[in-house]
């Protein structure tokens, strides 16, 4: 169920260091404190939230992980959006996201 509360973000993609690296995109910081609060009650595992992500041709929904060093929300990329998609690091994507309860 979405919540209604929908932000439109545009960000550079970039990729986390290591092994089994990652693809994210930083949530800016004021809508990352607007999702902590209206999320409060329905925070999941490592204080995730559930979103509704809405981005050119594709729909899917995911999770939203808190990064306390940078106090905001990230949005990490599956192979198969990127690669339907094709996202690459550095890129500028624009999305939809909306909070599910």
């Amino acid at each position: 169920m979405k919540i209604d509360k929908k932000y439109s973000v545009s960000e550079k993609v970039w990729k986390s260091d290591g092994k089994a690296a990652w693809y994210f995109v930083d949530i800016p910081k004021n809508i990352s404190e607007e999702i902590k609060f209206f999320s409060s009650d329905s925070r999941c595992g490592w204080g995730s939230v559930r979103v509704n992500i809405k981005m050119d041709n594709i729909e899917w929904q995911t999770s939203v992980f808190p990064d306390s060093k940078m106090g905001i929300y990230l949005l990490p990329l599956k192979a198969s959006v990127r690669k339907k998609e094709k996202i690459k690091v550095g890129d500028d994507i624009i999305f939809t996201l909306n909070l599910l309860e």
